[in-house]
């Protein structure tokens, strides 16, 4: 039997990756009615102040939020019940994702994951490891391929 979500949530970074895990989503949602929250994360170095003015950072994740939530809104056939987007600043991306997972109490985290290699060992990244280690729910992780970055 398969599982059914109510509540997902979809971190965005703005590459082509977005369609892809946004298509995911819309076939979770083909037939059962879930809530889905989009969220993007501006990472915040540890040399500035956690709630920094970054007018450019935050520019570019509304225009990813906006564009990611027309997408998920456009697809024929779904049953998005809810979209919502939060733009979020943390130090970590992955921290800020389980957080919110929890805050939200998310059924399931659906996200990119793109395999590259680090001192001659393969990994998906600090993001989606911090996720898949910490998420207190089901991570969907879509392994994908191309010279992109996700994280």
């Amino acid at each position: 039997m398969a599982t059914i979500y109510e509540r997902l949530l979809v971190p965005v970074n703005g590459t082509e990756h977005d369609e892809r895990v946004m298509s995911i989503v819309a076939e979770l949602a083909h037939e059962h009615q879930i809530a889905i929250t989009l969220i993007y994360v501006v990472e915040v170095q540890q040399s500035m102040p956690l709630d920094a003015e970054l007018p450019a950072e935050v520019d570019r994740g509304e225009t990813i939020l906006q564009r990611a939530e027309q997408y998920a809104l456009t697809r024929p056939h779904h049953k998005l019940i809810l979209v919502t987007s939060d733009l979020l600043q943390a130090r970590s991306a992955g921290a800020a994702i389980v957080d919110e997972a929890i805050e939200r109490r998310a059924d399931a985290i659906v996200m990119a994951a793109r395999n590259h290699t680090v001192h001659g060992k393969v990994t998906m990244g600090e993001t989606v490891n911090y996720v898949l280690k910490n998420a207190p729910c089901e991570v969907i992780a879509v392994r994908v391929t191309s010279g992109s970055t996700a994280r």
